[in-house]
């Protein structure tokens, strides 16, 4: 990430400044540049177009367990998590059979609070500008039993919560 942002901006800064200034010392650079790719990002770079073949070939459905098992029919050695990782890299992945889960749904014809700030969450002074999201968590009653007092305890806790 480093050496990108360094190639990104060397015609117009110089490595060596780039360099200090991130104090990222520039024979690490220059000996990255120079590297070979290692034995690991070949090997991916090879799996990888393996497996978007492998997930195009299966109509684009299949996640990881069911494309690591493809590719084991196929004849490749590769493990469940680096099939995941590599595909996370293309970025692909399978259909889920889940439907989306809703939780809010609004009524129709609801009177809608109104949007003082226009959906500009930019704020000109320190502030100036308050936003908050307003939501209601109720968590489950924490009982603490004490001899001759568990009823007050209880009390206590439903009036927290009815007056949250």
């Amino acid at each position: 990430m480093i050496v990108e942002f360094i190639d990104a901006n060397k015609a117009d800064y110089g490595v060596e400044p780039i360099c200090d200034v991130l104090q990222f010392a520039p024979s690490t650079y220059y000996a990255f540049k120079t590297r070979p790719p290692s034995t690991r990002a070949l090997s991916d770079a090879l799996m990888k177009v393996v497996l978007l073949r492998l997930f195009i070939d299966n109509l684009s459905v299949y996640g990881a367990r069911k494309l690591w098992m493809a590719a084991h029919r196929d004849g490749h050695d590769i493990g469940r998590d680096r099939v995941s990782r590599l595909m996370g890299d293309i970025g692909i992945q399978g259909v889920r059979r889940q439907r989306h889960v809703r939780t809010t749904r609004p009524t129709e014809g609801a009177p809608r609070a109104p949007d003082l700030v226009d959906r500009d969450f930019t704020a000109i002074a320190p502030d100036r500008l308050w936003v908050t999201d307003l939501v209601r968590h109720e968590a489950p009653l924490n009982l603490a039993v004490m001899k001759g007092h568990r009823h007050m305890l209880v009390a206590a806790g439903v009036l927290k919560l009815r007056a949250a």
